[in-house]
């Protein structure tokens, strides 16, 4: 949270900002002595034997590792991270904590419910998981360098995976500064816009074309490298899209730029699990009244992560649980809108992203991608063509075995028949204490010579006593019914 935040001199006052700036790349930092044990254990050697040098001084701290500069036996600069020793146990033990305050939210407060306070903490949990596994990582970088192989202005740090491990982290040190850092883009042929641009160009291609986005990219995983080359580095948490939350977000991009909150609360409704209690006509107008006021202003007059943020709240509020990954893209837009801001404040995000939407379409309509289309369809249906006549003949038989029968299942028939009963039960208790009462008032009025009670023939008396007690019973039953 801190890190986010560092990014938006636009929520918190500047002060804020800079102190948050510090949870980037400056976590307290462990002494050697522990980290070395770290070392040792995994590489099951000395440290000379692999390093020729290994500078014991930390080059960054955060909260699950710490990174150190060293060089290789061969000569090159690398940068170790290296994972803080008894973390998996902090971080079981602060889960624990979370894990209770939520279910104590969740049974106390019942606005929270909407929220769902213990699958968030279960998204959490699931995240610091990949990311306390460098294995993960390392397969993570290779991925996204695959990716860029062929983009000059992106550059992503080689891995040396045959001496990486789950709690070591071995790569190519970036010859570069962070760009939390004051200077970075102050270095000497450096061009601030040309430094957003291809770096808002890289995370597009991640999210529209790739599918596979950096989840943390706040501005100390991102390093200013000379010719105004972009560097990241850090890819512990990363979100996966597939084409159905690709199609969907860029027919919201659309769908905002063009006023259009229909079909943006139609994206939300078909992206979320069926609901048959949603309003789509009234989630469009909340929609609408939230974002309208806004429209066609530029980032240095609206808050774009905000909006985004109460969208999903709105759309949260009609019990619309959106998907994990769509969520972690709004997360990572939200600082990267952020970080874009610090470099340009008149950078507009929604103008720019549009900008992309024409390479954006040649790659999902391209020839190539049509064909792969076309022939999982044709699979399909040379499948549904092949097993079907077997599925109907089975049927046939199914339906024509002498002890077929079709059960019939009418939802909540249980409840409306204990309500039945119920009725039944009130409607009999009523008749049989209007029967006492009728013929207690008979005797009453009869005169005749019969033992009493306070003057009163006794059998009158034992009459209306039960008519009472009956009626008691029979309102009983009924304020359960409405219960």
């Amino acid at each position: 949270m801190g890190q986010l935040l560092a990014t938006r001199p636009d929520l918190i006052p500047l002060d804020f900002v800079e102190e948050f700036k510090k949870l980037h790349d400056q976590a307290p930092t462990l002494p050697f002595e522990d980290i070395r044990k770290v070392l040792d254990s995994h590489f099951d050697r000395e440290l000379s034997d692999v390093f020729s040098s290994f500078d014991e001084k930390p080059l960054a701290a955060a909260s699950i590792a710490q990174v150190h500069q060293a060089v290789l036996l061969t000569g090159e600069e690398v940068v170790v991270k290296v994972q803080r020793p008894g973390i998996d146990k902090t971080i079981k033990e602060d889960l624990s904590v979370l894990y209770f305050l939520a279910k104590l939210i969740n049974r106390y407060v019942a606005e929270a419910k909407l929220l769902n306070p213990v699958g968030i903490v279960d998204e959490f949990f699931k995240s610091l998981e990949l990311e306390t596994n460098f294995v993960v990582e390392a397969n993570n970088i290779r991925r996204f360098q695959q990716s860029f192989k062929d983009d000059e202005d992106i550059v992503i740090p080689r891995v040396r995976a045959e001496m990486s491990g789950r709690r070591v982290l071995v790569m190519e040190k970036l010859k570069g500064i962070p760009l939390s850092q004051k200077n970075a883009l102050d270095q000497e042929g450096i061009d601030p816009e040309q430094i957003l641009k291809k770096g808002l160009r890289a995370y597009l291609k991640m999210v529209f074309m790739d599918g596979l986005f950096h989840g943390d990219l706040h501005a100390g995983n991102i390093f200013v490298l000379p010719n105004n080359q972009v560097g990241l580095i850090d890819f512990g948490v990363v979100g996966r899209l597939n084409d159905k939350t690709q199609g969907a977000i860029v027919n919201m991009m659309l769908a905002l730029a063009s006023e259009d909150y229909d079909r943006l609360a139609y994206q939300y409704v078909d992206l979320a699990p069926y609901s048959e209690k949603v309003d789509v006509d009234r989630l469009a107008r909340q929609l609408r009244d939230l974002i309208a006021p806004y429209f066609g202003l530029t980032l240095k007059n609206v808050n774009v992560g905000k909006l985004l943020m109460d969208s999903t709240a709105v759309a949260a509020s009609h019990q619309l649980v959106l998907p994990s990954e769509l969520v972690m893209f709004f997360k990572s837009l939200v600082t990267v809108e952020g970080m874009a801001r610090l470099i340009s404040s008149e950078f507009d995000l929604l103008s720019a992203s549009l900008e992309f939407a024409d390479e954006l379409i040649y790659h999902r309509y391209k020839p190539q991608k049509v064909l792969k289309d076309v022939s999982e369809v044709g699979r399909d249906v040379v499948s549904l063509i092949q097993y079907l006549p077997r599925q109907i003949r089975q049927f046939a038989r199914k339906v024509n075995n002498p002890d077929y029968s079709v059960k019939v299942s009418i939802s909540e028939i249980d409840r409306h028949s204990q309500a039945v009963d119920r009725g039944a039960s009130v409607i009999f208790l009523g008749l049989v204490s209007a029967a006492l009462t009728i013929s207690s008032t008979m005797i009453l009025v009869a005169d005749l010579d019969l033992p009493t009670i306070l003057g009163l023939p006794a059998l009158s008396v034992v009459g209306y006593s039960l008519a009472a007690a009956l009626a008691l019973m029979g309102l009983r039953t009924k304020a359960s019914k409405k219960h």
